[in-house]
């Protein structure tokens, strides 16, 4: 009896815990555990790409363009070799790059080249555009780290700048708002000082990075607004310089110091509603390259920019090369067919072009990534495919291609990055530790000049009545609709 009695009270829990999880299963996550260890408890993922997947339709266009010959048409009067898709590098699309290389070369003192790297994790912290800016500047001369944002999720773990705020800053990201109270800056960022309770601050400071001893020319990069009470106590040391903010353009700049100084504190005073983007530090000469890092960014949220505050933005620095370097937050989304997201990023690099009339751009594939198959660290099987689709909107929107996968060993690189003494990847086996992230710079500089001096010999040999002509790509056979 007592049996019976027993077995009905456990048939009544598992019945009970059945309804019950029913009931909440609409709540719970669709996977208790993640496949791999996250690298950081601040894993984000952009919104726009849970949407383009949400919304992905699958593609029933023959793919041709792997087959195809590329042929260039002439720049510049400059023609480069013709490449097959597997091995396309697109260096026909950074002649504009080079020639402003090659005229700083010849005119170190009157002329200066700036370079905008936009990525992921992978660039977090400074990781790899340190290393590139300092390869570059190595060559070309130049001294500062470029543009800093405001408020920065790695600025703890930044080496090449010593970069401390106020935890009240409000922050919109293009990462998850598409309709910014304000404009995005150039940073993919807007920041705003409406704590009027306390004072919003931000402070910087120059230590012993290669080419960044010291802050030159700094100066605050702020947009449009109808407080016209907003100032910056600017303190230098001892000294407190107070200066106002006249928000009347899209784009407007505050210089702090007119020399180079060693560090400051800005402290904003009556700047609410006002739209903050960061602060810029350069010399003005050389080569300079902006690091706009952004975890868990697809790349796709470059959409969202305004192509007004974008020219705006470049009239005052004046881009010369845009690097998109993204794929981390891609691999393993929906099924190895990838073909959404190089429509999706075909259409934000278009749109790109139209935010940065004539800059040219280079793609820089996903890198190896290491998973787990059968008790064996191996290269995840959708990295290929990843890479291939973004070598397909490389050569669709004319841009310059990188293929990180195969520039660091191709299958399996990872987990010999990860393995070996001294390792150069972390554990996770997807990102760089800081030995690994000087690696890739040097593979990046190494292409990229590659590709310049193939660009000095063929400058040297073309006929002197050749001019200027447009950009295009003839491709031999069918190729896909973009």
């Amino acid at each position: 009896m007592k049996t019976n009695s027993y077995f009905f009270q456990s048939f009544a829990i598992v019945l009970l815990a059945a309804v019950a999880f029913i009931g909440f299963k609409q709540f719970l996550p669709k996977k208790i555990f993640s496949e791999s260890a996250p690298n950081s408890k601040n894993v984000l993922i952009d919104s726009m790409l849970l949407d383009a997947v949400a919304k992905d339709v699958k593609s029933t266009t023959k793919d041709t363009l792997v087959n195809a010959k590329i042929v260039f048409d002439p720049t510049l009067g400059i023609t480069f070799p013709s490449e097959k898709f597997e091995d396309y590098k697109g260096y026909q699309y950074l002649i504009s790059f080079y020639e402003k290389l090659y005229q700083l070369e010849k005119n170190p003192e009157s002329e200066n080249v700036r370079i905008a790297y936009f990525g992921d994790s992978m660039t977090d912290g400074d990781m790899i555009v340190q290393d590139l800016r300092a390869d570059y500047q190595a060559k070309f001369g130049g001294q500062g780290v470029g543009f800093v944002s405001i408020t920065s999720e790695s600025a703890a773990s930044r080496g090449s700048i010593t970069h401390q705020y106020s935890g009240n800053w409000k922050t919109q990201s293009y990462l998850n708002v598409k309709k910014p109270r304000s404009p995005f800056g150039v940073n993919g960022h807007v920041f705003f000082a409406n704590d009027t309770a306390h004072v919003e601050w931000v402070r910087f400071k120059a230590n012993t990075a290669r080419f960044a001893t010291m802050l030159d020319n700094p100066t605050l990069f702020y947009g449009r607004s109808s407080n016209l009470q907003g100032k910056v106590d600017v303190i230098i040391g001892k000294d407190t310089i107070v200066k106002s903010l006249t928000p009347n353009s899209l784009v407007n700049t505050l210089k702090v110091s007119s020399n180079s100084i060693k560090g400051f504190k800005a402290d904003f005073i009556k700047a609410d509603s006002i739209p903050i983007f960061g602060f810029n530090f350069d010399d003005g000469k050389g080569v300079h390259v902006d690091n706009f890092s952004q975890r868990g960014n697809s790349g796709l949220p470059i959409s969202t920019f305004n192509p007004a505050v974008m020219q705006a933005f470049n009239n005052k620095l004046g881009y010369d090369l845009i690097v998109l370097h993204y794929g981390t937050n891609v691999l393993n989304y929906g099924t190895k067919d990838y073909t959404w997201y190089d429509r999706s990023m075909t259409k934000t690099v278009n749109h790109l072009k139209e935010c940065f009339p004539g800059v040219a751009i280079l793609i820089v594939s996903t890198a190896d990534k290491g998973t787990k198959y059968d008790l064996e660290m191996k290269t995840d099987s959708a990295v290929v495919p990843l890479t291939v689709a973004q070598k397909r909107y490389a050569l669709k929107t004319q841009s310059g291609f990188v293929n990180l996968y195969t520039l660091m060993g191709g299958d399996g690189s990872m987990v010999k990055w990860v393995e070996e003494e001294p390792a150069k990847a972390n554990k996770d086996y997807t990102h760089f530790n800081h030995r690994g992230a000087k690696k890739i710079a040097g593979l990046l500089y190494e292409q990229l000049n590659q590709g310049y001096e193939k660009y000095k010999t063929l400058r040297q040999k073309r006929k002197p009545a050749e001019k200027k002509a447009p950009d295009s790509t003839v491709i031999k056979k069918d190729s896909v609709d973009a």
